[in-house]
């Protein structure tokens, strides 16, 4: 983490300097007359967006939420590997990890063969595989990610602060005026009531450039652009409950799945060592029934979770929280506002996302995550457009990217919860061809394996777009992939020594990487990567003197960085080229941090990731973290061909 640039300043470093006209973004009790994004729900999707957008000094934001308040009880609360790398580009990984259950194993019981109304452990296993990430699969309340958000927004640059109390009631879209541009103007008008307190009833319209609806699966958003969420419900009622108990089941710390004779629990153990979260198999409904129609009581839940775990004992002291719930999966066609007929013809105006485009069962541990990683997608898409930074066609990647990804949660949660709730198969069926339903335990398991790599988050691939390239030199970085987010690894960083993660100086600020992986002889004088850094510093055509603004610092746009194949105390960082070493801020400092080295002494980077040790290579990372090409150190061309098909020159007037 980088201070002082800009002048010596004691206190909390996190605390951004205030942007000059903070303006609407911190006025809540008076909703703002315009602004650029609206964005209603305050969700984990919704408050990703923004606090991704709070960086921005230059962007205003509005976030509206019809509760009275923040969340206090959340809940979802598993959180992915991959989830975990995005909390540390927003600077609140330590945070979570302090605080969160670690799920390091998973164990699968099952019916017990001479005893079948008792359950036995059927195995264990690990619950996400080394080197799937540098971060841990973690429980925490939802509530408590809500929290460390907000406090990202409230020490942002614009000290973001939502608008609670505010119903959404309607939009309307204003039709361009001719000869207007894509992104001119305040389109979209948005109406909200007041959901309580003395002015409870009135009426409040905000115009917008851009509205980003994730108002959940009731989403009014959604509903105001005519979209509908397709699927099915597997008629199957869940119940679920937070609770602290005294109990003999041996693996009540460890995330557990249980098949009885008398129905399915997951046990997924909280923080704080005590409270546990229990999900409960409860009855088949009918075709059109609803789960609210069974008035199901937390006695019941806590009666046929006692009759799972025999014989094992139970007993709640005290339910933290409860609700009932139905298994289904369902999705939207498009998350944006463009019809199919439109799409290329006109850009996206209103979004949506989270729960308010898909909704699935929450076993799998995947809909908060799912939802954090939508508003990531789309944040620093819409920030780079509303800058004059980013073609608006590159918005049109949202939809497109995140409905692939929703397709496969989808296809992965029914399958999952299929099995989850199907009947245990006896030792003696086992090998009997059936028409039951009934699954092998075994066979769950070795799906549960089999998927880790999609319920950690890092399986996510983007396919070739606007913004992720066809993997042409994928040889040069094989264990790198395009469209895959960036794999972080140790290093050593030169100027310091300091032993750290690659992939942690990649926070979410909205700029673009470029990582030049040095060859083998590159020592960073007369070398490939120099040359390369003359080129990027000095050519009329490279992307950092033609899409960064005059007077702002040479990588307020673009971090480069370099790391070398050398032990770092083989190379001097004052031999390094000039972009390597950039001068920044008002009293032109000099950035020590751009250059790194691999870690000897542990697993090399250039193995790990299958570098191209005699040629190095050039992988350009999303601000989001993922991959969007793989190049030669020398295919500059190719470099300033890429970003020449969605950016912005720097310099012309930002959009109206």
């Amino acid at each position: 983490m980088q201070f002082h640039l800009n002048g010596f300043r004691p206190g909390d470093p996190d605390l951004a300097e205030p942007a000059l006209q903070i303006g609407v973004a911190s006025r809540v009790d008076r909703l703002p007359d315009e602004v650029d994004v609206l964005i209603v729900g305050c969700g984990p999707a919704g408050l990703t967006l923004a606090a991704q957008l709070s960086a921005f000094p230059d962007i205003s934001t509005c976030i509206v939420e019809q509760k009275p308040e923040r969340l206090v009880l959340g809940q979802a609360d598993g959180i992915a590997c991959r989830t975990m790398e995005m909390f540390e580009a927003f600077g609140f990984s330590e945070r979570v990890l302090r605080e969160s259950y670690w799920v390091n194993e998973t164990s699968f019981w099952k019916p017990h063969d001479e005893r079948p109304d008792t359950i036995v452990r059927g195995g264990k296993v690990q619950d996400t595989a080394d080197g799937t990430s540098e971060f841990p699969h973690v429980i925490l309340n939802q509530a408590r990610v809500h929290d460390f958000y907000l406090d990202v927004m409230q020490r942002g640059p614009t000290r973001l602060e939502p608008a609670y109390g505010r119903i959404f009631e309607g939009l309307s879209m204003a039709v361009p005026e001719p000869g207007t541009t894509a992104t001119d103007g305040h389109p979209v008008t948005v109406r909200l009531a007041r959901a309580g307190g003395p002015r409870a009833g009135a009426t409040e319209t905000v115009k917008a450039r851009y509205v980003v609806g994730c108002d959940g699966a009731r989403s009014g958003v959604r509903k105001a652009l005519g979209r509908v969420l397709h699927g099915d419900s597997a008629n199957q009622a869940w119940g679920v409950m937070d609770v602290l108990a005294v109990t003999d089941f041996p693996d009540i710390r460890l995330k557990a799945a249980i098949h009885s004779s008398s129905g399915s629990v997951l046990v997924i153990p909280r923080e704080g060592g005590y409270l546990v979260r229990l999900y409960v198999e409860l009855d088949k409904l009918a075709a059109d029934e609803r789960v609210a129609e069974r008035d199901i009581t937390v006695d019941r839940l806590v009666a046929v979770a006692q009759r799972i775990l025999r014989p094992y004992t139970l007993d709640v002291k005290e339910v933290a929280w409860w609700s009932v719930y139905e298994i289904g999966q369902r999705l939207c066609d498009r998350f944006d506002d463009v019809s199919e007929a439109d799409v290329g013809h006109r850009t996206p105006r209103v979004f949506i996302a989270g729960d308010a485009c898909h909704t699935h069962s929450p076993k799998a541990g995947q809909g908060m995550n799912v939802s954090m990683q939508d508003g990531f997608n789309l944040g620093w898409k819409l920030a780079a457009v509303i800058r004059g930074q980013a073609v608006p066609r590159i918005l049109d990647t949202y939809s497109a990217e995140r409905h692939a990804i929703a397709e496969e949660l989808i296809d992965f949660d029914r399958r999952f919860a299929t099995m989850f709730s199907a009947p245990p198969k006896r030792a003696v069926d086992r090998d009997v061809d059936s028409d039951s339903n009934a699954v092998d335990p075994a066979e769950f398991q070795n799906y549960f394996l089999k998927q880790a790599g999609f319920t950690a988050g890092t399986a996510t691939r983007y396919s070739s777009s606007l913004i992720c390239a066809d993997s042409v030199h994928r040889h040069l970085g094989s264990g790198l992939v395009i469209g895959m987010r960036f794999y972080s690894t140790p290093v050593i960083r030169l100027a310091d020594a300091r032993p750290m993660q690659l992939g942690h100086v990649m926070k979410a600020d909205g700029r673009w990487r470029l990582m030049m992986f040095a060859a083998r002889d590159d020592d960073g004088t007369t070398s490939a990567v120099r040359s390369l850094c003359t080129l990027l510093q000095d050519d009329d055509a490279s992307p950092i003197r033609r899409f960064t603004a005059t007077g702002a610092d040479i990588d307020a746009v673009f971090d480069v960085r370099a790391i070398f194949q050398q032990g770092h105390r083989e190379l001097s960082i004052d031999a390094m080229p000039a972009l390597l070493l950039p001068r920044k801020g008002r009293y032109g400092l000099i950035d020590y941090e751009k250059v790194f080295c691999a870690d000897v002494r542990s697993t090399d980077l250039f193995d790990l990731r299958g570098i191209d040790r005699s040629t190095g290579c050039v992988v350009v990372v999303r601000p989001d973290q993922y991959i969007a090409h793989i190049l030669p150190l020398d295919g500059y061309g190719e470099l300033v061909e890429f970003f020449d098909a969605f950016m912005v020159a720097a310099n012309s007037a930002r959009s109206s």
